[in-house]
């Protein structure tokens, strides 16, 4: 199945969304015609008269992947009708941004050595956040903005998520009344399926898992956080009360990275926890209302229902609306942020020094790269229909994923650059 398709009035005001069969059926009779191809939208040819329903823009935040579900509540309930996954650069941009101060910090250690420092001469504003926070922030933003010009939102749905390391250190922090309740343990299992990404942490398979201990209970180990992952049934029952080291003796390399990643810092929590409230706070000024939901009770929702673990589901089980919600099999839709290009005036080597110039022209031939373009190749070895994201040259050869060094005359624009790229 399908995401439904967004509609449009001619005036560009917005519809519910239709089914894709309905969708084709009015552009094969002329009744409407494509609008925008990511996400999928049409544009009437005549007037229609709205009809709305309940329409909730559900989100779960992420410091990777944001999941994005649309849910609409009809005579049968609560349904997803449009799903998709929004892949994060903060990384890139925090990556970016070290390599420049390290560029500069260089430079100006060469030839300005006796200028006083300067770095503390100007203050941030309150509420500020590194660009690379702020970044998961905006493109959230930038997305829900779309996505309410395009449907008849009238609500939000996002999860807070918050994971508390000194409770998850140490259990015993409150009281037990609190500890055991109806949600015990949840808090722990959203993380640890969080960092494992939700796969068993020996055989990388999705599905049914449970907390395993590293180091098993009959031999002294405790229900720390960091000695905790998670396993499936058959990895549990086949490690038993070994050590992790005898139970991958014959599997170095397996071991090395689950050692790796245990060991790894809660940097993608702490990026989660720095901008939740800075987003919340974005989403209210829509004017629409907001409901919020812990990440355990998503996961307990999700569990409840049966729904298998990926990220625009979570999205649609956040939140006490999120307890009764259909969630048919779909293809989300993923998106990528790529980034509109890059200001710099020269490349460098990995001294600093520049080696290249880069030019100020972004459009080629009337393409730029990031355009989703379709390619017609007749002739030749590379004779072939090909879909995808091009990169664009001075030259006129392009690139596509599939194939390089094509000619610019046998391309022709799907969808326009706009800082993403797209994929079911």
């Amino acid at each position: 199945m399908s995401n439904r398709v967004f509609v449009l009035n001619p005036d560009k005001t917005p519809l519910m969304p239709c089914t894709a069969k309905r969708a084709r059926k009015m552009l094969e009779a002329g009744k409407a015609a494509i609008w925008r191809r990511y996400p999928f939208t049409i544009i009437l040819k005549s007037e229609a008269a709205k009809q709305s329903q309940p329409l909730a823009l559900k989100l779960d935040p992420g410091s990777k992947t944001t999941g994005m579900a649309l849910v609409m509540e009809g005579k049968t309930g609560r349904q997803v009708v449009w799903g998709a996954e929004l892949q994060h650069r903060g990384r890139a941009i925090r990556d970016a941004l070290t390599s420049r101060r390290q560029l500069r910090s260089s430079r100006r250690s060469r030839k300005l050595r006796h200028r006083p420092a300067r770095f503390l001469n100007r203050t941030k504003p309150t509420g500020w956040l590194p660009p690379s926070l702020m970044h998961r922030v905006l493109t959230v933003i930038s997305w829900a903005k779309r996505l309410d010009r395009f449907t008849m939102l009238n609500s939000f749905s996002m999860e807070l998520v918050s994971f508390d390391t000194q409770k998850m250190m140490n259990p015993d922090i409150q009281r037990q009344d609190y500890q055991r309740g109806t949600l015990f343990g949840t808090e722990v299992r959203a993380y640890l399926m969080h960092k494992w990404e939700g796969k068993c942490a020996y055989c990388q398979k999705e599905g049914s898992l449970e907390v395993e201990h590293l180091v098993p209970r009959s031999r002294g180990g405790s229900n720390r956080i960091s000695n905790l992952i998670m396993s499936c049934r058959k990895c549990n029952e086949a490690k038993g009360a070994q050590h992790l080291e005898a139970f991958l003796k014959r599997k170095p390399a397996q071991l090395r990275r689950i050692q790796a990643q245990q060991q790894a810092s809660l940097a993608d929590t702490a990026a989660v926890n720095a901008t939740k409230y800075r987003l919340l706070d974005e989403l209210k000024s829509f004017g629409y209302p907001v409901e919020t939901g812990s990440g355990a009770q998503t996961s307990f929702n999700r569990q409840q229902q049966g729904y298998d673990k990926a990220h625009w589901i979570d999205a649609a089980c956040v939140g006490a609306s999120g307890e009764k919600v259909q969630v048919k099999p779909l293809e989300p839709l993923n998106i990528t942020c790529m980034g509109r290009g890059s200001r710099q005036m020269c490349g460098t080597n990995k001294y600093g020094f520049p080696i290249r110039h880069r030019t100020r022209q972004k459009v080629f031939f009337g393409f730029q790269t990031g355009d989703i373009v379709r390619g017609v190749v007749t002739t030749g070895k590379k004779a072939g229909v090909y879909t995808g994201r091009v990169s664009v040259r001075a030259t006129g050869s392009f690139k596509l994923p599939q194939v390089d060094g094509v000619h610019h005359r046998f391309f022709s624009i799907l969808h326009k650059a706009d800082g993403y790229g797209y994929n079911f």
